[in-house]
């Protein structure tokens, strides 16, 4: 289906502040997964995949990563002369500006007024996820909402401010909570998907700027839940949120399950991702290889268990690595051993070190950094 009558806006620097280890020197989108992914990139493609051909990614810092990443938008064909991809970076560098999605939706509003599709979609960067657009769509314009929510049903992510759903049988969203995991098993929480008319949402951030209100969730959608029909979509596709380091590991991890790569990479909905001329990955005679991932350009001459292990990664002789996520263009020397570490771009490992973390309290090594 083309949904040429819809556009979408991605927040790439949403939730940076939950993944600080990360985001030091990127936004949260442009954070690498799965050994040659970005976040944006399961964002992206589900929009592409559901005919979205208008896209803006809304940005606020440590953006030049994530440009160099989507570059013109060619790899998933959004690179046109008339609607496709749209950065909409900060006009302003006054902090306050951008502390919110209200406060950066506001400055976009210029790109909102010209645009001529009748609905938006407001998506994070922060869900590991093949979502099927086509029905979230669907499902909000057969119910006539002013507003749909897409949501999960299951135990609350650990992460503060869920925004924790109340429905009647129809869907329709009755009560709308703001709060952190509380143990409960089976709660509906909110995705931070929004589908709207673009004039409605036009209108609701003028409001609330006006009145120097400027969350979304607490000042539009609590404010309005009872004069707006506001309904929810469930998203029963795979879904990982990344609200930690340790649910950043789990998500990585998670790549090594058949089912979840099943999910992930469904047919008819491929994920896209900016392509790399690459040699394919290599393997000494003494390297001993299981259960992992190993993208192109990857040397390895030691052993390598359970891990995810990116582009141009180099593993000498005698080195193991288990349990871990190891990115682009990290070196371990020999005689290095890692267990339960993510280890970011850049990275050299010297002779002899030994790095031990835990699955809920991953070991993490900064970009660049020589241990």
């Amino acid at each position: 289906m083309r949904n040429n009558n819809v556009m979408a806006l991605i927040f790439s620097n949403m939730h940076d502040e939950s993944v600080r280890d990360l985001t030091a020197v990127r936004s949260m989108g442009s954070i690498p997964i799965g050994g040659r992914y970005r976040l944006i990139d399961f964002t992206l493609s589900s929009l592409v995949n559901a005919g979205v051909i208008k896209v803006g990614v809304v940005t606020k810092s440590h953006y030049q990563s994530l440009m160099d990443h989507i570059g013109s938008g060619k790899a998933w064909d959004l690179s046109r002369k008339h609607e496709g991809l749209c950065f909409l970076p900060p006009f302003n560098a006054q902090d306050d500006l951008y502390s919110g999605r209200v406060a950066a939706l506001a400055g976009i509003g210029a790109f909102l007024e010209r645009a001529r599709e009748e609905y938006v979609i407001l998506a994070d960067s922060h869900l590991v996820g093949n979502i099927d657009y086509d029905r979230l769509i669907d499902a909000h314009l057969d119910s006539g909402a002013d507003i749909t929510i897409g949501y999960k049903r299951g135990p609350l992510p650990a992460q503060r401010n869920n925004l924790i759903l109340t429905m009647d049988v129809d869907g329709r969203v009755g009560d709308i909570q703001i709060g952190d995991a509380n143990g409960e098993q089976n709660s509906y929480y909110g995705l931070g998907i929004y589908i709207l008319r673009r004039d409605l949402l036009h209108r609701l951030v003028a409001d609330a700027v006006s009145h120097n209100q400027m969350n979304f969730e607490r000042d539009i959608l609590q404010k309005y839940r009872e004069d707006m029909r506001i309904q929810g979509a469930e998203v029963t596709e795979y879904v990982q949120t990344i609200h930690s380091l340790s649910s950043y590991f789990a998500a990585n991890m998670a790549f090594l399950d058949s089912d979840v790569r099943a999910a992930l990479f469904p047919k008819g909905r491929p994920v896209y991702t900016k392509v790399r001329d690459c040699a394919p990955a290599t393997y000494g005679l003494h390297s001993q290889v299981s259960n992992s991932l190993v993208a192109d350009g990857a040397h390895i001459d030691g052993t390598v268990r359970n891990s995810i292990i990116f582009r141009d990664v180099h593993i000498e002789r005698d080195a193991v690595v288990e349990n871990s996520i190891v990115m682009q263009d990290a070196v371990i020397h020999r005689g290095a051993h890692l267990d339960a570490v993510i280890l970011d771009k850049n990275v050299t490992i010297h002779d002899g070190r030994c790095l031990r973390g835990a699955d809920s309290y991953p070991v993490f090594i900064a970009k660049g950094a020589v241990v």
